[in-house]
């Protein structure tokens, strides 16, 4: 059978596209799902949580992305924990998010940096353990080295304030949306200081723990792919007058990508009143 010229022309297209996308499975396939999920078996996640991510980001430092669960957290049944990753991020965790029944919801949205075309995932740990993924393809470049935008110094005093807003309509028992926001730079380790022309030591967020009247509503561990002034969007459900507790701990580290050199930083709380 003869091959039409126009035909053959588009063959010639796909395979370097088909190539390309084979590749992008690599960092996947051999490093990261031996890294954390070691002999463990993935279950197509379309049915428990959805991703969404830009296709293209207009900011690759400020790309937006957010995970929706498709279940309710009940006491026999809820996810336990939500990873994210980055497969070709220089550090390819955003984060680990813990959540429990009393989340009311296992959603989870916030900004992060993306520094080259990239799968971003999402797997879900149930609490009897089972995992499902979800994976999105995002096209962006030069996030993790971005300059931070604002000025350092005035970056560094506001360090540690938070804001926390709510759903103006708070129901009693009902899943309400928070929203955590922390003044912190979240430097990489990567970006250039534009006066001095050195890079700064990498200093980030490396854990938030949220609770309510004492009780675990969300609690993370984050990196360096987490956004200048993290914005979180998550839930929880408010079952009498109570104490919303935000609370965040931060790092500094001689590498950008090794976390066998690193000072503890400080610890910095926010308190809310809530009233169903």
């Amino acid at each position: 059978m003869k091959i039409q010229p126009f035909l053959l022309f588009v063959v010639c297209l796909t395979i370097p596209v088909l190539s390309y996308a084979a590749q992008d499975e690599v960092i996947w396939n051999q490093v990261l799902q031996q890294q954390f999920f070691a002999g463990k078996t993935i279950s197509d996640g379309k049915g428990i949580i959805q991703l969404t991510t830009p296709k293209r980001a207009e900011d690759p430092a400020l790309v937006p992305i957010k995970v929706t669960a498709s279940i309710t957290q009940t006491q026999d049944k809820y996810i336990k924990r939500i990873i994210l990753l980055i497969d070709k991020n220089p550090v390819p965790l955003i984060g680990e998010f813990e959540f429990t029944p009393a989340s009311g919801k296992a959603d989870i949205a916030m900004r992060v940096r993306v520094n080259t075309y990239s799968y971003i995932r999402a797997i879900a740990e149930m609490n009897n353990g089972d995992l499902f993924m979800v994976k999105k393809f995002v096209k962006a470049s030069g996030g993790c080295s971005a300059p931070i935008g604002a000025d350092y110094d005035a970056a560094m005093q506001r360090l540690g304030k938070m804001k926390v807003r709510l759903d103006d309509d708070i129901k009693d028992g009902k899943p309400t949306m928070a929203q955590l926001l922390i003044s912190h730079p979240n430097i990489t380790g990567m970006q250039m200081d534009q006066v001095t022309r050195f890079k700064r030591r990498a200093h980030f967020i490396k854990q938030i723990k949220v609770t309510f009247n004492d009780q675990p509503i969300l609690t993370a561990k984050t990196d360096i792919a987490i956004s200048t002034d993290p914005n979180f969007r998550f839930y929880f459900v408010p079952t009498q007058k109570g104490e919303l507790k935000a609370e965040f701990t931060d790092t500094s580290c001689e590498s950008p990508v090794s976390r066998s050199v690193c000072q503890s930083g400080k610890t910095y709380t926010k308190t809310y009143t809530v009233s169903p």
